[in-house]
């Protein structure tokens, strides 16, 4: 039987998803919001059984930090990290943007 990882969703990220799902029903539809919303979760719960399928988000390698994985839905990408037996996924954010200076500032001060 494969191994399960505990995951954890950490304030900045449950803000993350609100802020998602608040931008898209605004803008676009409830259901749309509810789509995305539901497609992340599943994303995020993925994750209990295969940790190691992200990769370190190049943002992050570049100045030299490697202990953060990144996986992807639509253009959102998913920012956690595997300690022992738990995962922590720190952010949620839009891939459309530069973010360099917010996974920094989040996840250095983490």
């Amino acid at each position: 039987m494969a191994k399960q990882f505990a995951v954890f969703v950490v304030e900045d990220a449950e803000n993350d998803m609100f802020d998602i799902y608040s931008y898209i029903a605004r803008n676009d539809s409830i259901e749309s919001a509810e789509y995305v919303f539901d497609a992340i979760q599943d994303s995020i719960l993925g994750l209990s059984t295969l940790p190691s399928r992200g990769h370190v988000p190049p943002e992050l390698e570049r100045v030299g930090i490697f202990e953060y994985l990144e996986i992807h839905f639509k253009p959102y990408r998913i920012i956690y990290q595997v300690r022992d037996d738990e995962i922590f996924v720190h952010c949620i954010l839009d891939g459309r943007r530069s973010l360099q200076d917010l996974l920094q500032e989040r996840l250095i001060r983490g």
